[in-house]
């Protein structure tokens, strides 16, 4: 039944690959990124609408960013926007918003999404979740959306999965096992096998199934939080959360549970996916002149570069030259100036500039 579909859309994290627009004071899910007059969160609430009750879509954020949330998506109410009082990464998360709303309805199935990804293709993207909840709604089992693997990226976990005859897209496989962040050699390894997928971060399950898992998995972490059913959605909630946060581990869903868990299954997903976790991956998804280079900056003159990311502010007055596959971006006075085959060290370099807290 809808009206026992929900979602939980994550949109506490910072997007530091995405420096130097995403800043820890504006990170990338609140900006608009593609150029095309919406945010990434608004883009993501937006998908989500057509398969879940407004009512039933939740933000679980940082306390820092509930007026951002409130100014982009004004149709929530207060109570569909739950904060973090610190960073403990996504199982925390997943553990407080699934007991929250199992508290409200226990027949509850939670679609659990980053706020970031960029979706083409959202009919695909429809059948897909519909054919997922329908699975986890019946049977005790944890759904993850994953995708045909492109390159030998070490920046996703990867899934292999169990393959009898033809792959096709839509259909349900049982996971064999999860791989997080494989080394390069690892990663073209699983690119030729055929059996893995990338895990694109997006989840299926029933609010019950889950908080069963962390149990078994992770019992201190349902403590904390599932302690006191009865606090969720009262004035005391808030308080309650944020004691368990402060105590809780810090560590992610996939860790936590999905590496553990027996129940788990994939659907092979066939819709356009990006995390754009990085200023490449959105490069993939740029319009780009003759030589390959994506230019946005109305003063930006370009000579004898291919394959560049170019994002400079209009009135800026600028002359590239003789840079090839590189990103150069500027936003509030900060300046990247990167070649993409490095892109995945940016957050060692900000680090080292204290720009990273």
């Amino acid at each position: 039944m809808r009206e026992n579909n929900y979602a939980v859309i994550m949109a506490g994290g910072v997007g530091s690959r995405f420096w130097p627009m995403s800043v820890e004071e504006y990170p990338k899910q609140f900006l608009d990124v593609l150029g095309i007059g919406k945010t990434l969160i608004q883009l993501t609430h937006e998908r989500l609408r057509n398969v879940v009750p407004d009512e039933n879509i939740f933000i679980v954020t940082n306390e820092n960013y509930v007026e951002l949330v409130k100014t982009q998506l004004p149709a929530l109410h207060g109570n569909q926007i739950l904060t973090e009082p610190e960073r403990k990464n996504t199982a925390p998360c997943v553990t407080y918003a699934a007991a929250k709303i199992y508290a409200i309805n226990k027949d509850a199935n939670l679609i659990v999404a980053p706020s970031d990804h960029l979706i083409l293709k959202e009919s695909k993207f429809d059948r897909i979740i519909e054919t997922a909840l329908i699975r986890s709604d019946k049977e005790d089992r944890i759904l993850t959306l994953g995708i045909k693997p492109t390159r030998p990226d070490t920046g996703y976990g990867y899934i292999q999965f169990h393959q009898d005859g033809d792959i096709i897209a839509g259909q349900i496989s049982k996971v064999k096992q999860f791989t997080e962040k494989p080394n390069r050699e690892m990663a073209e390894i699983f690119l030729k096998s055929g059996d893995y997928y990338w895990n694109s971060g997006i989840f299926v399950w029933k609010a019950k199934t889950i908080l069963k898992a962390i149990k078994k998995f992770k019992p201190d972490l349902h403590e904390l939080f599932c302690d006191n059913f009865k606090i969720y959605n009262t004035p005391g909630e808030y308080e309650f959360v944020n004691e368990a946060f402060r105590n809780c581990e810090d560590i992610s869903i996939d860790f936590a549970v999905m590496e553990n868990a027996k129940n788990v299954d994939v659907i092979l997903a066939d819709f356009d996916w990006s995390d754009l976790g990085t200023w490449g991956s959105l490069f993939d998804h740029l319009d780009k002149d003759v030589n390959g280079n994506s230019v946005k900056g109305d003063n930006t003159h370009v000579f004898k570069s291919t394959d560049c990311l170019i994002n400079l502010p209009n009135h800026k007055l600028a002359i590239i030259q003789g840079l090839d596959n590189h990103i150069v971006v500027e936003a509030d006075n900060r300046l990247l100036i990167l070649d993409k085959k490095d892109e995945q060290s940016l957050k060692t370099y900000l680090k080292a500039i204290k720009e990273e807290k």
